[in-house]
């Protein structure tokens, strides 16, 4: 299996200053078909929000979508792989950390994203997730 995250991730991911508005981030989610946006400070990563985090820990805690922002209840200083980093890697990570996407970042700046369903159609894509995320988008 030897592929470095480069060749699995998704290039140019979704990213959003931490001032953005929560609206702003579900917003995005919905037209690029996304489940996570990369959460910027400075032009680095300092954390990821995703449509769980949305539900979660703003539309089930009562905030304003429109006044909260995203760095308010993202994940902060996420995990993160080089795009030379090993599938085997990557897939190491996401077991010892309990995650699902991975932003793949070079010179501190995100190139893009790697998620537990990537990973899954590159080390069996007949497994019931690997199918799954390999099928087209239900709109």
């Amino acid at each position: 299996m030897g592929e470095n995250i480069r060749d699995v991730m998704t290039p140019k991911p979704v990213t959003m200053s931490a001032t953005s508005s929560v609206a702003d981030a579900a917003r995005a989610m919905r037209d690029r078909n996304i489940g996570d946006v990369i959460v910027l400070e400075n032009g680095r990563v300092s954390g990821i929000v995703t449509d769980r985090d949305i539900v979660v820990r703003a539309l089930a805690a009562g905030r304003d979508l429109h006044a909260t922002q995203v760095g308010d209840i993202c994940s902060r200083e996420p995990t993160t792989l080089a795009p030379t980093g090993s599938v085997e890697e990557a897939i190491q990570l996401m077991r010892e950390k309990a995650i699902r996407r991975l932003p793949v970042v070079e010179q501190g700046k995100p190139i893009g994203i790697v998620s537990l369903g990537d990973l899954a159609v590159v080390r069996d894509r007949r497994s019931v997730l690997g199918d799954i995320s390999a099928a087209p988008p239900n709109h």
